[in-house]
């Protein structure tokens, strides 16, 4: 491949240039270092470009690297990337420290040469299970963290775009191979994007859902279960989770079901995670665990659920809500001034909508100083909101009341970047793709006040919804559909 040296690009810079950065920057690496480049790009869509970060025949070909990842909070920031240039997996009780300790080491060895704006920044990309380690080992067993540095990475906020490749250095793999390389997807990449060739959003008609697992029978008894550990006093709070399969009529691309999400969840972090082909983490968090932006560390507090309508406002003054709600917040506050930080929040809660649901919300802030924001998410993770109180004896219960691994379920997704920014979403409205097959999980909150059906109404609004939200339908349904079309 030759890239012209005297093209110079809308910005005004040049391959030369880039040249010229790759092959200083790589005399400061040691032999098998990686070097990190980056270009702005005339305009594009993550979301719709990641299918064309790495070509098919590499994704496909022995060895080939499956890894994608979106992370679409349009109109804010929105990240696509492909392939593993760095990775780390592994369980057990210190995944976030080791996890803070793979993304420092692999950010601070990068040779940048560039000083872009602040969403071109490098980043690893993290995944937590909801449990430090899997109950049983397999297959489809979901690890305490897996942490990427990916090859490609493309980032847009408003209209800047920036589109990044990294790569390790030796085995015959030279500074001047990457900035061709970087080069010539960035202009393909404008191509596409230029003559709009197969990135229109493709119309999303119903996909038929062919069968259900039934779900109801086994969550009342849990919650009857879960119910009777409260009101003895054993727990103050438990969130009893239920996973419900839908076999589809066709193995959707997940970026399908995906789409829709920014239509129905607009004010939520969209997002995607694929280890693998055919399988594929999905859904769209209105809960950010944390985000750290120049030093300053946000959480918020997200429990009490109802319909958007006229029953939402009686979210603020309903007692078994505002406590629940209250729980949480307290349990955050708490975690962060054990810390060492300094929690500030505002009095009462608010009403925050995300598609059909309306939650209470409390926005809690402080100064992070000198921590380490994964040090932070240990300490935080799991919220009361999604996993109860005491938090030990919750976690215990849940093992025993759950009849399925929660996996990737409530647990934290994001990334870190070089200047130590983060921000990590807890992986709730979420499903897994598995070919043809939809698993959708949800939860509910018990405390002193709860009753079983109302938990029940609760958890089949929230799987109700999610399925409305990814265009998902049973054969009636979507016959319907198709005929009033």
């Amino acid at each position: 491949m030759q890239a012209p040296s005297s093209f110079t690009d809308s910005t005004g810079d040049s391959f030369t240039n880039l040249l010229a950065a790759a092959n200083e920057r790589a005399r400061q690496l040691e032999e098998e270092g990686v070097l990190s480049l980056a270009l702005p790009l005339a305009g594009g869509d993550p979301m719709l470009l990641l299918p064309h970060l790495e070509p098919e025949d590499e994704q496909l070909a022995p060895g080939g690297d499956s890894f994608r990842f979106l992370w679409d909070g349009a109109p804010g920031l929105c990240i696509a990337a492909a392939g593993r240039t760095n990775s780390l997996e592994l369980s057990g009780p210190r995944r976030f420290e080791l996890a803070q300790r793979f993304a420092s080491a692999c950010l601070s060895r990068l040779a940048t040469p560039e000083s872009g704006p602040p969403l071109a920044r490098p980043r690893v990309l993290l995944a937590f299970g909801f449990f430090e380690a899997p109950l049983q080992p397999g297959p489809t067993a979901i690890p305490g963290v897996q942490a990427v540095l990916p090859r490609w990475q493309l980032s847009r906020q408003g209209q800047h775009c920036w589109l990044r490749l990294q790569r390790s250095l030796g085995g015959g793999v030279t500074p001047r191979q990457l900035a061709e390389e970087l080069w010539e997807q960035a202009r393909r990449l404008e191509r596409l994007v230029q003559q709009q060739d197969g990135l229109e959003p493709r119309a999303v008609s119903r996909i038929a859902i062919r069968r259900s697992s039934p779900w109801q029978e086994s969550y009342r008894s849990a919650v009857e279960r879960g119910l009777e550990r409260v009101e003895r006093g054993e727990l103050e709070k438990v969130v009893l989770a239920v996973r419900q399969e839908l076999q589809l009529e066709t193995a959707p691309h997940p970026l399908t079901l995906l789409a829709p999400l920014r239509r129905h969840q607009s004010g939520s972090c969209r997002f995607l995670w694929q280890q693998a082909h055919g399988t594929a983490l999905i859904g769209a968090s209105p809960e950010r665990l944390l985000t750290v932006r120049q030093g300053q560390l946000r959480s918020d507090a997200l429990a009490g659920t109802a319909p958007a309508g006229e029953q939402a406002a009686g979210l603020l003054h309903s007692c078994k809500d505002r406590h629940e709600h209250e729980l949480v917040v307290d349990t955050i506050t708490a975690v962060l001034a054990r810390a060492g930080l300094n929690p500030r929040r505002p009095r009462h809660p608010r009403l925050a909508r995300h598609g059909q649901l309306v939650h209470l919300h409390t926005p809690i802030t402080a100064a992070l100083g000198l921590h380490q924001p994964l040090s932070i998410a240990a300490a935080l993770h799991p919220t009361p909101a999604v996993a109860g109180l005491p938090r030990r004896e919750a976690m215990a219960w849940l093992r025993s009341l759950e009849p399925f691994e929660r996996g990737h379920y409530a647990a934290p997704i994001g990334w870190i970047d070089s200047a130590g920014d983060a921000d990590l979403r807890v992986a709730i409205r979420s499903g897994t793709l598995r070919g043809d097959r939809l698993e959708l999980t949800a939860g509910a909150g018990l405390v002193r006040g709860s009753t079983v059906e109302r938990e029940l109404q609760e958890v089949a609004l929230k799987l109700g919804v999610l399925q409305q939200q990814l265009s998902c339908a049973t054969d009636h349904q979507a016959a319907s559909s198709r005929a009033i079309v």
